[in-house]
């Protein structure tokens, strides 16, 4: 066990606390759960390598677009409607194809594993509205920033050529999970 596993452990206890009381105050609806729980499990602990290591593992990478694959199956079940999986595949693909643009124009802003992560948060995000692709992408873009001012304020060395981009499109796509009827402006 690492060191950083009992601060893994508390915050996915946190996080799932807050989902917790999103549902029990009827402000999220049980077919919902699958997604915000899936992006606590796997936001967690791929946020805490990219802040460690600036690197997103293919392992979890890949493994979480099967895991919100699956989510989304029992969310579309759960709702009644197949158009879940319709948008989700939009917004995958959508915020995976802005990635990959980025990464190929300027491959040391934006890493591989950025891109691969892309394509899980973005359906996640796709399914609450297109609205909600763009402001998380946009949360991102101003974590990554807010990271990289710190970064210069605290004198980081390990981010001296750049800061991870992944923590932020997490933690974004988790809000947008835990308060997806807040994004919508039709």
């Amino acid at each position: 066990m690492t060191s950083n596993a009992g601060y893994q452990l508390a915050a996915i206890t946190a996080l799932l606390g807050c989902v917790a009381l999103r549902w029990v105050s009827d402000a999220l609806p049980a077919w919902w759960l699958p997604v915000p729980i899936a992006v606590t499990l796997l936001g967690v602990p791929l946020a805490a390598i990219d802040l460690r290591q600036r690197r997103l593992p293919n392992a979890l990478t890949l493994s979480a677009i099967g895991v919100v694959g699956c989510a989304l199956l029992a969310v579309a079940a759960g709702a009644g409607t197949p158009a879940v999986l319709s948008a989700a595949a939009w917004g995958g693909v959508g915020l995976t194809s802005a990635h990959l643009a980025v990464h190929l124009a300027a491959p040391g802003s934006l890493g591989g594993g950025d891109v691969k992560l892309a394509t899980s948060v973005g359906a996640v995000l796709g399914v609450v509205g297109w609205q909600a692709v763009l402001l998380g992408t946009l949360l991102a873009s101003s974590a990554a920033f807010l990271l990289g001012m710190a970064a210069r304020i605290l004198r980081r060395p390990a981010w001296r050529d750049g800061v991870p981009y992944g923590p932020g499109l997490l933690a974004a796509t988790w809000v947008i999970a835990v308060f997806p009827g807040q994004w919508s402006w039709a």
